[in-house]
């Protein structure tokens, strides 16, 4: 054996072992620090600047506090669950969050899909954040009671039977406190407005502070 060959690879080959090791300790880093938010209209602020929507306004305010999350917002009006989940695998690997906020469900509602479909859809996402070491945290949906009562109540149960199931928190509906006040909607009935905005990042910082702290211990996938 030629021991000078074996030195001569032995510095390159360490170099690469710290360089992967400090890119996957970065990795985890980034992912101590995001909240991916992944949802609809809802999040994405329909008909609305962008800047002035209530996931922008409360990573400005987190921004300001000591150990809390930067958040992603990748939410888009629209989507479906099923749509969600199609864009999830890239979004988790381009900002490996530490959590995600799982805001999907309505447009799947409002279209009359089947809730055993809508679950089953949600239950993939809940899987693919476990397995990419992230804590999913789900919202609360509830749809308008014109969609009839048999229908919104089974809708509806869908959200805390899944967050039993695979452990993990249930975060209220921010809609039930902006659907109060007239002056909070939308002419279309069913998006908050620009006033709304400062109301519910605010509503949602405290509902989310509590299962976003850095020594949050994560629900492992079931098997």
């Amino acid at each position: 054996m030629n021991f000078k060959n074996v030195s001569r690879w032995h510095l390159p080959f360490l170099l690469l072992v710290s360089m992967l090791v400090t890119t996957a300790a970065s990795f985890r880093a980034a992912a101590a620090e995001n909240l991916l938010i992944i949802g609809d209209s809802l999040s994405a602020v329909y008909r609305l600047p962008i800047d002035s929507s209530w996931p922008s306004l409360l990573n400005k305010k987190w921004q300001d506090e000591k150990g809390k999350p930067s958040i992603v917002n990748a939410s888009i009006s629209g989507d479906t669950a099923e749509q969600g989940l199609t864009r999830l695998p890239a979004l988790l690997k381009q900002h490996h969050p530490r959590w995600v906020l799982i805001e999907l469900g309505a447009n799947d509602g409002l279209r009359g899909f089947a809730p055993s479909g809508i679950s089953q859809t949600l239950t993939q996402i809940i899987k693919l954040v476990k397995q990419a070491d992230a804590q999913p945290l789900l919202m609360q949906i509830r749809l308008p009671p014109n969609y009839g009562r048999r229908y919104t109540e089974a809708f509806y149960a869908i959200y805390p039977a899944l967050a039993k199931q695979n452990n993990i928190p249930l975060v209220p509906f921010f809609m039930e406190q902006v659907a109060l006040k007239p002056e909070w909607m939308q002419d279309d009935g069913l998006h908050p407005a620009q006033a709304a905005q400062s109301f519910i990042a605010d509503w949602m910082a405290d509902k989310l502070a509590p299962l976003v702290k850095p020594d949050q211990t994560l629900s492992k996938p079931q098997s």
